[in-house]
């Protein structure tokens, strides 16, 4: 029970620190799914008939033309963002890296702008996916985090905390 102790605190060694950001993202990521696709389907129309969840969950959804669905696309996100954000930000500092680089208020608005930077970029390519290409609100929601995931951990570990 101590080396299981010992593991989730060790902040310094780079294979646990990405297998812990990989599961703290896991969770920050579900937490970003649920919002979003809950969003997306009751408050902001952004689903259609041929969204994944929507076929497996049978799901009735409003028709909304494409132009509006791209703009609840990006509503939806912005609010799935926060919540998922704040998410990462406390599972990351209790688990994957060590604090203190910056000030706390400072390392919050680092986390949320490198944060909120990969999520615009990848809402953009989601609402190009869309937009440009007519495809699944799901299928550029998976564009957006493979994107967001990539950029936020390097940002995260050489530029917000101590590596």
């Amino acid at each position: 029970m101590a080396d299981l102790k010992n593991i989730l605190h060790d902040k310094n060694h780079s294979g646990v620190q990405f297998l812990k950001y990989s599961f703290c993202g896991g969770v920050a990521m579900a937490t970003d799914m649920l919002v979003f696709f809950l969003v997306a389907w009751l408050l902001f129309p952004a689903l259609t008939e041929n969204d994944v969840l929507v076929r497996l969950f049978h799901l009735e959804v409003v028709a909304v033309p494409e132009y509006l669905r791209t703009i609840n696309f990006c509503l939806a996100n912005g609010i799935a963002f926060l919540a998922s954000n704040l998410v990462a930000y406390i599972l990351n500092v209790l688990f994957v890296f060590e604090a203190g680089k910056h000030s706390r208020r400072k390392e919050i608005g680092l986390f949320y702008l490198v944060s909120a930077i990969s999520v615009g970029i990848g809402v953009g390519i989601g609402a190009v996916l869309i937009r440009g290409f007519g495809l699944s609100t799901t299928f550029s929601y998976v564009a957006k985090a493979v994107s967001t995931t990539l950029i936020n951990f390097a940002a995260r570990k050489f530029i917000i905390f101590r590596g």
